[in-house]
C-alpha cells in the first residue's frame, strides 16, 4: 500500500493517454493555436501497460484514463483492453464526442462508469465554451451510454455569469434520467484566466439548487471527492466537487501520471516524477513512485491553503490542465 507522510492510503492513479483534445475549451485550452506534445515523448501502450502494472503491485485499485481527450488516440482501444486484465475499476472521463465509436469497446474491457464533461445544456453556449459545433452529436452519444446501461456522471465546471444560471437545469435533467452531475468549482492552473470572481462556490450552488428542490445529503464514501445530494423524486443525483471553498484533501488517495511519464502526487503539485525516462532507462520506477507519494503535501500542493478569495493564481507553479490530465 502507498502511502504519504500523513498516512493517506493512494490507490487510485488517474492516466492521461494525450494532451490532444477535439476541443478549445477556454479553462482548459484557450489558444486555438496551442501545440501539443511530439508523440515520441508520450508512453506507448506497453509502457502504459508496464506502468500500471507496478502501481496495480502497490495497492492501486481503481484507474481512471483522461486526456486531453482520451478516445482521440488512436490506440486507445488497444490501451483500455490491455488495462482491463487488472483487478481494478477501469473508467474513463471523455468530452463524449467519441463514445459511440467505443460502445462494444467498452463493454469489453469492462467499463461501468464513466464520466462526461459538459459544461452547458444550450447549443450556442456549447459552441462558445468548445468552439465546435457539435452538441447534438455529444448529447445523443450520452443518452446512449444512458440506454446502454453505463453509470453516467456529467461533470461541470461552473463559473459566475458564465453558466451558474444553467444550475437548475442540470438538476432537472436528473429528474427523468439516471444521470449524475457533478458540478465542478473552477480551478486555478496555468493560463485559464482564473480569478476568484469567477468561482460560484460549493455553498452558492446548494443554494441555488434550493430554490427550487428538496433534497438529502448522500453518504459520503471513504475517499469522496463530491459531496452528493439526492433530489425527491429524481432517478438521478447531483454533487459539488468543492476544491476551492470546501477542500478534501484529509482523505485525497489519488496519484496522476501524465501523458509523457511524469507522476504528480497532486492536481496542484509544483513538482513531478519522471517515470517514465526512469522505465525507459530501465530503471526500477517503484522506489521513484513509493518517494513521490511520500512527499506529497498535506493539502493543496503545498501552493494555497485558505480562504481561495486571497489566493494570487500568478504565483502558483504548476502546468496547464490539458499537460496534467482531466
Amino acid at each position: 500500500m502507498l502511502k504519504d507522510n500523513f498516512g493517506r492510503a493512494h490507490d487510485y492513479l488517474r492516466i492521461s493517454l494525450t494532451d490532444v483534445c477535439n476541443f478549445r475549451c477556454q479553462y482548459c485550452i484557450p489558444d486555438e493555436n496551442t501545440s501539443f506534445m511530439p508523440s515520441s515523448k508520450l508512453m506507448t501502450v506497453n509502457e502504459i501497460d508496464a506502468i500500471a502494472r507496478e502501481f496495480v503491485k502497490l495497492g492501486v485499485k481503481k484507474i481512471r484514463l483522461t486526456g486531453g481527450e482520451p478516445l482521440v488516440r488512436k490506440d486507445v482501444a488497444e490501451i483500455l483492453l490491455a488495462l482491463s486484465k487488472y483487478p481494478i475499476e477501469l473508467t474513463l472521463t471523455t468530452n463524449g464526442q467519441r463514445t459511440n465509436e467505443f460502445i462494444d469497446v467498452f463493454k469489453k474491457a469492462g467499463i461501468k462508469s464513466i464520466n462526461v464533461s459538459l459544461d452547458t445544456l444550450d447549443k450556442n453556449q456549447f459552441f462558445s465554451i468548445t468552439k465546435r459545433n457539435v452538441f447534438d452529436k455529444v448529447w445523443n452519444n450520452i443518452q446512449q451510454l444512458i440506454d446502454e446501461g453505463f453509470h453516467v456522471k456529467v461533470n461541470t465546471v461552473v463559473m459566475r455569469d458564465f453558466n451558474d444560471t444553467e444550475i437548475i437545469d442540470f438538476i432537472e435533467w436528473t429528474k427523468k434520467q439516471p444521470v449524475h452531475v457533478r458540478f465542478i468549482e473552477f480551478m486555478p492552473f496555468d493560463k485559464n484566466q482564473w480569478n476568484t470572481q469567477k468561482v460560484f462556490s460549493y455553498q452558492e450552488i446548494i443554494d441555488v439548487a434550493a430554490t427550487k428542490y428538496s433534497f438529502l445529503r448522500m453518504k459520503d464514501g471513504v475517499n469522496e471527492t463530491a459531496k452528493k445530494f439526492k433530489p425527491f423524486g429524481h432517478e438521478g443525483t447531483f454533487a459539488v466537487i468543492s476544491t476551492m471553498s470546501a477542500p478534501f484533501c484529509s482523505n485525497c488517495n489519488r496519484m496522476r501520471l501524465t501523458a509523457d511519464g511524469k507522476m504528480k502526487n497532486c492536481l496542484f503539485s509544483k513538482g513531478e516524477a519522471d517515470i517514465l525516462t526512469a522505465f525507459r532507462n530501465s530503471e526500477d520506477i517503484v522506489p521513484i513512485i513509493k518517494q513521490c507519494v511520500a512527499s506529497k503535501a498535506e493539502a493543496l500542493g503545498g501552493q494555497f491553503q485558505g480562504d481561495y478569495k486571497n489566493i494570487d493564481a500568478t504565483k502558483i507553479d504548476n502546468r496547464s490542465m490539458i499537460n496534467i490530465g482531466g
